[in-house]
């Protein structure tokens, strides 16, 4: 699935940035990842559903609520915070909606 964020800075609002988010065999079990065009970052499916109700952390990412329909995503490498993205939630909900009936097992 794809989303847009705005990148959170010092600076004046900067144009949406594409972000791959994605789910599945090519991502660690219980994980999601988000590609972005400065690199991606996996972590548990969880904390993003937490950090859509309340502040959440999980390895190298930070995920919290930003208002009533806009979500922040802080992503960390060794050297500190990589980037601050924010997502509108109704994405992020319809990203983790997807990865649940992905989940489901297939009746026969």
């Amino acid at each position: 699935m794809r989303a847009r964020a705005i990148v959170v800075s010092d600076g004046p609002l900067s144009r949406p940035v594409p972000v791959a988010l994605r789910y599945g065999p090519d991502v660690e079990p219980g994980c999601v990842r988000f590609v972005l065009p400065v690199g991606s970052w996996t972590f548990p499916r969880a904390v993003l559903e937490k950090g859509l109700r309340a502040p959440a952390h999980g390895g190298d990412v930070e995920v919290w609520p930003c208002g009533r329909v806009q979500t922040v995503v802080e992503f960390h490498s060794p050297h500190g915070t990589a980037v601050v993205m924010q997502f509108d939630s109704s994405a992020l909900h319809a990203f983790l909606r997807r990865t649940y009936a992905a989940a489901e097992p297939v009746v026969r």
